[in-house]
């Protein structure tokens, strides 16, 4: 028969609950130090991120914007109507070159034939009162000279009468009577000689005075016959420039007013840049400050000549004149992209710029490890940025290589590994 061993149940239950114990510990351990572990860093494919390394040195300071090529204002023409008309041919489309004398259209205004014809009446009959009036006012000089002309032969003649009677009256050969009638005429004659020759000098002013009225009149006939002349000519529209005809909006039969744009003709060899330049970049671009054109088929040189006050749409127009050779193809309506040299700054630390950050501010960047196997977000303070590149001023060394590509997917990570 079985024996009961109560003692040996204990001892088997006391041991159970021994190992239960120990496992709950290691259990509990393991929990503990596995929730003290830290996320295994995230794997970034080596391939699909961009890294540079911070270097010193100098800085070259650059901004760059689109743009288009485009006439410059003293090399464009535009030719306006001069008066009234109807357009009855056009010679020449746009796209053609021309030059100076070439006809572009033929425009036709009846009205202005008969004003000119009235222009050249008016002017004849301007010239025909200048030539009157000199020849009356001549007439009427040459009378008064005449009447001068007596009045100063009786004056010579009273002086010597007088200076006779004096003589005379002195020996006592005439009465002093007739002696002072002698004298009295004599005087009276001085005045009148003195007046005589006043109103001659007043005439001869008064002469050129009247003449210069009726020149007046015959220069301002001629001026109104000058000007129904030139509108006359001007019903054959010439190009005025060599250059290319760029625009002629109107058709045969149309009517156009007086001061309408008939056409506009450039010089395609005279260009300039206009450029658009983001309006957070255009703040330190100042007036000659050198720059570089690319028409994606040559790089041409320029300078900085004009800087819009004005900020349209988030950028500010900066016109560049060019002082190379245009390259072929260079021409109006052209789209380049150009770069503008800000400033060289001498022994900086730079690095490449990132795809987010903006200047004078601090950035994050993955800091690559010695072994390039891992990379570790650290703050970096920049400053002053350029098309490529931007400045360093806290957080990195020369020699640090920095991923600069867009790295947001992993803004909640401060680790990575590279693979």
């Amino acid at each position: 028969m079985d024996i009961s061993r109560p003692d040996i149940k204990r001892k088997k239950l006391r041991r159970q609950l021994v190992v239960a114990g120990c496992a709950v510990l290691v259990v509990g351990a393991a929990a503990f130090f596995v929730t003290r572990l830290k996320p295994a860093a995230p794997e970034v494919e080596r391939a699909t991120v961009w890294t540079d390394t911070v270097k010193r040195g100098p800085l070259l300071r650059q901004v760059r914007g689109p743009g288009t090529l485009v006439p410059r204002e003293d090399k464009i023409l535009l030719i306006p109507a001069e008066t009234e008309a109807t357009v009855v041919r056009i010679r020449v489309l746009p796209g053609a070159k021309v030059q100076p004398d070439t006809v572009l259209m033929d425009l036709v205004d009846p009205t202005l034939q008969q004003e000119l014809l009235n222009a050249q009446l008016a002017l004849k009959g301007a010239e025909a009162d200048y030539i009157n009036t000199r020849a009356k006012i001549e007439s009427d000089l040459m009378d008064q000279k005449a009447a001068g002309a007596t009045v100063n032969a009786d004056y010579s003649q009273a002086q010597l009468q007088a200076k006779t009677d004096k003589s005379l009256y002195d020996l006592g050969v005439i009465s002093g009577l007739t002696y002072s009638a002698s004298k009295g005429k004599a005087d009276e004659l001085v005045t009148r000689n003195d007046l005589e020759r006043q109103r001659l000098t007043l005439n001869e002013k008064a002469i050129e005075t009247q003449l210069s009225v009726q020149q007046t009149k015959v220069d301002q006939a001629k001026a109104l016959l000058g000007l129904k002349q030139k509108q006359l000519d001007a019903l054959s529209v010439r190009a005025g420039i060599s250059g290319v005809l760029v625009e002629l909006d109107h058709q045969v039969g149309e009517h156009v007013t007086a001061g309408t744009t008939l056409a506009k003709v450039v010089q395609p060899d005279q260009l300039k840049a206009s450029l658009k330049i983001a309006e957070t970049q255009a703040r330190d671009i100042q007036l000659g400050q050198p720059a570089e054109i690319d028409t994606h088929n040559g790089v041409i040189d320029g300078q900085v000549t004009r800087i819009d006050p004005a900020v349209l749409n988030g950028t500010r127009t900066v016109d560049v004149e060019l002082s190379g050779a245009l390259p072929p193809g260079a021409v109006p309506d052209l789209s380049v992209d150009g770069t503008i040299d800000l400033e060289r700054m001498k022994d900086v630390l730079y690095v490449g710029r990132p795809a987010f950050g903006n200047e004078n501010s601090t950035i994050s960047l993955f800091k690559l490890s010695a072994d390039g196997k891992t990379a570790v977000r650290v703050p970096v303070k920049v400053g002053r940025a350029s098309v490529n590149s931007i400045q360093v001023i806290e957080g990195l060394q020369a020699g640090d290589t920095v991923i600069l590509s867009d790295m947001s997917r992993w803004d909640n990570t401060d680790r990575i590994r590279l693979d």
